[in-house]
């Protein structure tokens, strides 16, 4: 599973002309599920996600959490992130998880941050969507579960 983890003052999905979530300050989260992701590999995105400190204190280090914060959170899923462009310039997605799956790992880490507490906004699974972003920082993680950087 992979998570990229942008830390924004402001971010929001459009989707057919109509504004369907916004946050505030928080983290807009565009996550893919791999073919071969596990329940394991949902704790660990979760768990980074719900303890990650990049906000700043009162030192200016990045040493504070969004449940310190009191931030939001904007879910999307993209399963582009498994894109695998090392064989010519078109994209492969071999590794990413068939839709069932992928909505199914999507929907267990929303309701999971929800239940941690968190404001979750979502987008639209497996539609077109239009995502801003104010990127504060700028602040971007990557996270992947297999550990692999």
């Amino acid at each position: 599973m992979r998570a990229i983890i942008q830390k924004v003052t402001q971010a929001s999905v459009v989707v057919d002309e109509e504004k369907i979530s916004e946050i505030n300050n928080g983290y807009l989260i565009l996550l893919a599920v791999k073919e071969t992701d596990t329940d394991e590999d949902l704790a660990y995105i979760q768990r980074k996600i719900s303890n990650l400190r990049i906000f700043e204190d009162e030192e200016c280090k990045l040493n504070l959490s969004l449940k310190d914060k009191g931030g939001e959170i904007l879910l999307v899923s993209q399963f582009t992130l498994y894109g695998d462009v090392r064989k010519g310039n078109r994209p492969s997605f071999t590794q990413s998880a068939n839709l069932e799956k992928a909505n199914d790992y999507y929907l267990k880490l929303r309701d999971n941050l929800i239940g941690e507490g968190f404001k979750v906004e979502t987008g639209k699974f497996q539609a077109h969507m239009q995502v801003s972003l104010i990127n504060d920082g700028p602040v971007t993680i990557i996270l992947d579960s297999e550990r692999i950087f």
